[in-house]
């Protein structure tokens, strides 16, 4: 044998043995995998509401206090009048039931004006009147998340959007984003 030939048996050698130690270590290589591929991320929204308190001023419409809750001037008024004009009417005995009647309905037509005046008799104020409104707005709460670990697919809700892959610690997904 010369030496050239001994010389490509040895490197022949030298290169069988080191591809077939990669070989091996490749199959024999943990394959476990570090991360799970993200498919699909659906965003989670509630509706929240949030209360607040309007004001606004607003003028309101009073009675005035009524002093004379009988109408008794209003009543007196009517039946001096009325009698003073029944008295203008007629003579002698009639006289006397003109100036009664005018005087009853004297009365009966005072009490009834005086009624009227105090009904209409208002004052206009203004005050301050409060409700309790709500705003309502989308927010995102979570995330529902899709993935793949080799051949296999789950999903996992998350508080984060994760992004294209989810870490594996121990063939487990770590889901929290610290």
């Amino acid at each position: 044998m010369n030496k050239s030939m001994l010389t490509g048996i040895l490197v022949g050698a030298a290169v069988a043995t080191a591809g077939g130690a990669i070989a091996g270590y490749t199959a024999f290589a943990d394959k476990t995998p570090t991360e799970a591929e993200v498919l699909d991320v659906a965003e989670i929204k509630e509706t929240q509401r949030t209360p607040r308190e309007v004001c606004n001023d607003v003028a309101v419409t009073r009675q005035k206090p009524v002093q004379d809750q009988n109408r008794i001037l209003g009543t007196i008024a009517g039946a001096v009048v009325g009698g003073a004009l029944g008295n203008q009417v007629g003579g002698g005995s009639g006289k006397k039931i003109a100036t009664v009647a005018g005087a009853a309905a004297g009365g009966y037509a005072g009490n009834r004006v005086q009624e009227n005046m105090q009904n209409n008799s208002t004052y206009t104020t203004t005050e301050r009147r409060c409700e309790t409104v709500y705003d309502s707005h989308e927010e995102v709460v979570g995330y529902n998340v899709k993935y793949r670990i080799g051949e296999e697919t789950g999903s996992v809700r998350m508080n984060h959007d994760p992004g294209s892959s989810i870490p594996l610690r121990d063939g487990q997904l770590v889901l929290s984003s610290n």
